[in-house]
């Protein structure tokens, strides 16, 4: 009887030595299938994609050429890889900037496209193909009027997507008795002459005619009655 119990006894001892044999033996393969070369590889690609400069595709992008650059505006410059040249600047009263490598150069008159061009050229002499981005960061330069009855009448710088509601937003709002229903714009004619551009504001609210909500040029005067 005691031998038969000691012979159950070194069997269980002896599988479950097997047993843990086995599990160290599968323990390195499952380390391996955890962290071998198939579980780094999407991390190395995320990394190999973050390394590419996000502002190098902006960079070369065109910009809208229609908006044309004055006096006061404020310009965001970066030439691409050069910290040092790249910065935020006003347009001086003279209509010019001043950069390093660059110098001075006239900015009022031209887009930012043609400026890019422009600062690009100069900087060719000492950086193999400037990559150059021009945008306008402030516009101070161009504005319109709102008269009338308004919290704040005035004059306001000129955004380029300004509508009629933007004004009268921006100008805070109609005072009491404001005739809401005979707003208008004066606009000014190539010829000298002036354009009125009537103005509902109720139906505008409403969803009738958004065709009136035109948006505003420089010089436009938003005259609330």
């Amino acid at each position: 009887m005691i031998d038969l119990q000691r012979s159950i006894v070194l069997a269980l001892g002896a599988s479950m030595a097997l047993a843990g044999f086995t599990l160290r033996a599968q323990a390195p393969a499952a380390v391996e299938a955890n962290h071998g070369p198939a579980a780094q590889q999407p991390v190395a690609a995320a990394g190999a994609k973050s390394q590419e400069p996000a502002s190098a595709n902006a960079a070369v992008q065109p910009h809208d050429n229609r908006y044309t650059i004055g006096n006061t505006d404020v310009l965001a410059i970066n030439v691409w890889k050069e910290p040092e040249i790249s910065r935020s600047l006003p347009v001086r009263s003279d209509g010019r900037i001043s950069l390093p490598l660059v110098g001075e150069i006239q900015a009022a008159g031209k887009t930012p496209l043609q400026l890019e061009q422009a600062i690009a050229a100069r900087l060719q002499e000492y950086i193999t193909n400037p990559e150059v981005t021009v945008m306008v960061e402030q516009i101070n330069s161009e504005k319109f009027n709102i008269l009338g009855m308004v919290q704040k009448p005035g004059s306001y710088p000129l955004a380029l997507t300004t509508t009629l509601l933007d004004a009268i937003a921006e100008a805070g709002g109609f005072r009491d008795f404001a005739k809401l229903k005979k707003i208008y714009v004066l606009r000014q004619n190539a010829n000298g002459g002036e354009t009125r551009i009537p103005f509902n504001y109720k139906d505008v609210i409403q969803g009738k005619h958004p065709e009136q909500n035109v948006k505003l040029q420089p010089n436009d005067t938003v005259v609330v009655p």
